[in-house]
Parts: structure tokens; C-alpha cells; sequence
């Protein structure tokens, strides 16, 4: 095959506006690998800090902020092979993750290692949630559940769901809190127990801990949340002398007042939980050879690969996420129509 000398990439920019733009092809190098994207999904989160607030700025417009390329989960076929690449050949269905490789684009020049195969049952748009899928697997891992544990999460989108989903999985029990009823009923079609994140949230969850009180909290939201903190300390479980006791994973990006504001904080362990496992955004094990397992079993690729046999297994249900899906070349109209609604927006998918 001829690799094109051009592609398609959807930039994003300081006046709430998508747009398509052309660029040269990256170069196949040393430990990386061309596909040829079939699907790639949108993190609200992390590009955009939530479709609402990216809507925001077509009336409040930053001129600062030019269109730059973004995404960071895609899934696609493999075309061409490079130097020293050798568990792949062409023809190669794989889903792909990493800030500025695994973009909203028609090729991408991906590393072997932030790649994984598609089983045969998993779908490119299925494919396109492993970046999220592989976070909120970190999360969980970071959090350290036990059998039986009570845990909250507040904000349900992508990553909130599908870390509650986990934690499911994992023998827990989850309770969801969110201020937009899309969301919340979203959640509700995996079985997961929500409550709007009110004044009166604080009775449902010890309501739903049985009164014992929770275990563990993961916060998946952004913005100011120093009452949310408060009330998740006040649905803690409580030591014999008052101290309110757990953990709080923090995958977001939340901010509150650690110190003085918050009061029973002292006995609470708050755990950040960014990025997917071991191995990303470090170039050596991006390009070139895999950890050993017997020193490190959940690396980025391990929880990709499970990832991905969750979703075959039908045990992560990730079409129940997806909510647009926009041809890229449609991408500036079909957001902009979708984007008259941003709050019923979660999974978005783009396909070439």
C-alpha cells in the first residue's frame, strides 16, 4: 500500500467549534504501526472539560486558543507495519490509546504497545472506549477494593459509569451521584444505584450502606465540589472516637479545600488515579518492548487487554454510552446540531 502523504484531523478551538482541517502523515518509525481509524471517541472530560462548558465558548469566544488537533482513543485496521514491530501484520484489527497519536483522525501512526487486538466480537465503535475503559480500570485498581465494599462516585459520565460498572465487577456495591437526570438514567441501565447529588443525597447513600456507611468515594467530576467532599465525609464510615474513615479516589480534576475546611478529613486517604496503568506516556516502553509480567502484571497493555475481553464477554455494556455517532467529514455541522443539547451528550463517537 501506498501510504498517503495527507490525513484528516478534527481540531478543536477556542470558539466552541469542531472543525475538520488537513495535515501531512505522520512518519512510520522505529516501533510503531499505521491504521487506518474506523472509530474513534470523544473524552468530554479531558479534550473538551465537558460538552456543556466546550458550548459555552461559541458566545464567549477565546481568540487565544487556536484549533489545535485532539484525541486520545480510536480503534482501526492495521495497514502498514514498522521497523521492529513483530506481534502485528497487516489486515490487524486494533483498538489504540494516546494523547496525540490515537486522535479524531483517518490514520494515525500509532506505538505497538498503545495498541491492543480487537477479539472478534468487539466492534471498532466498541474498540474506541478502551482509553476510558483502562482509566476507570486504574481507578479501581488504585482504590484496592475488598468483597462487600460500599462505594460512591460522583459524576456519571464516561469514566464515572464505567468505573462504577468495575467496581461492580469487583463484588461491590456502587451508588452514582450526578446533577443531570441524563446521566443518572444512564447509569441506571447497568444496574447502578443513584441518587441526585442534593442536600438529601446524604440520607439515600447511608440509606443505601445499610448505615454502616461507605467504604470508599471516587471522585469523577471537575469544578468547585467543597460540599460534595463535605457531604461524601459526612457518608464515610466512622471510627469508635468520630473520624470519619475510607478512601477517595480522585480521577477528575475536582478542587476543594484539603486542609481546615473539611473537617474529619484526617483519617480519609485521597489517592490520585490518572492514566491507565504502567507504561504510558513512557516512550522506551511505548515503542519498543513490553514489562515483564512476573515483575509488573497490570501494565497499560495488560488492562487494555482485559479491558476488551470485558466488552467481548458482554460484561461491560459500552454501547449503552454512545449517544452521536458523526461521519468526521460531517464533524463541524453534526457537533454543532448535537451541541444545542450538550447535556444529553456522552459518548461521542467520529467515524472516516
Amino acid at each position: 500500500m501506498n501510504i498517503p502523504s495527507k490525513r484528516k484531523v478534527a481540531t478543536r478551538g477556542g470558539d466552541g467549534i469542531i472543525r475538520l482541517i488537513e495535515q501531512d502523515m505522520p512518519q512510520l518509525k522505529k516501533g510503531t504501526v499505521l491504521v487506518k481509524v474506523q472509530s474513534s471517541l470523544v473524552s468530554p472530560g479531558t479534550e473538551l472539560k465537558g460538552w456543556v462548558a466546550f458550548s459555552k465558548k461559541r458566545n464567549n469566544p477565546d481568540p487565544n486558543e487556536k484549533p489545535s488537533p485532539f484525541g486520545y482513543s480510536n480503534a482501526g485496521i492495521i495497514e502498514e507495519i514498522g521497523e521492529g514491530v513483530t506481534e502485528y501484520k497487516k489486515g490487524d484489527r486494533v483498538a489504540c490509546i494516546g494523547w496525540g497519536f490515537a486522535q479524531h483522525t483517518d490514520y494515525a501512526v500509532m506505538p505497538h504497545n498503545l495498541c491492543i487486538p480487537l477479539p472478534d466480537n468487539v466492534s471498532f465503535d466498541q474498540g474506541a472506549y478502551a482509553m476510558l475503559l483502562a482509566t476507570a480500570m486504574h481507578v479501581v485498581r488504585r482504590g484496592q477494593p475488598e468483597f462487600g465494599e460500599y462505594v460512591c462516585i460522583v459524576g456519571l459520565g464516561i469514566v464515572g459509569t464505567l468505573t462504577a460498572r468495575l467496581y461492580q465487577l469487583a463484588g461491590n456495591y456502587p451508588i452514582g451521584w450526578d446533577i443531570n437526570p441524563f446521566c443518572l438514567d444512564t447509569a441506571k441501565k447497568f444496574g447502578i444505584e443513584t441518587a441526585m447529588s442534593d442536600a438529601g443525597v446524604i440520607e439515600a447513600t447511608k440509606k443505601f450502606t445499610n448505615g454502616s456507611g461507605l467504604d470508599a468515594a471516587v471522585l469523577a467530576n471537575a469544578g468547585p465540589c467543597d460540599e460534595t467532599v463535605n457531604r461524601l465525609v459526612d457518608c464515610m464510615k466512622l471510627s469508635p472516637d468520630g473520624h470519619s474513615m475510607g478512601r477517595i479516589m480522585i480521577v477528575g480534576w475536582p478542587t476543594f479545600a484539603y486542609d481546615g475546611m473539611i473537617g474529619g478529613m484526617n483519617n480519609i486517604d485521597i489517592r490520585r488515579c490518572s492514566r491507565t496503568g504502567f507504561g504510558y506516556h513512557d516512550p522506551i516502553w511505548e515503542h519498543g518492548e513490553d514489562y515483564p509480567l512476573v515483575a509488573m502484571r497490570w501494565t497499560t497493555k495488560t488492562n487494555l487487554a482485559l479491558c476488551m475481553r470485558l466488552i467481548g464477554e458482554g460484561k461491560v455494556n459500552v454501547d449503552a454510552l454512545t449517544t452521536h455517532r458523526i461521519p468526521l467529514d460531517r464533524v463541524e455541522e453534526e457537533t454543532g446540531k448535537a451541541m444545542q443539547t450538550p447535556e444529553k451528550m456522552l459518548g461521542v463517537i467520529f467515524k472516516p
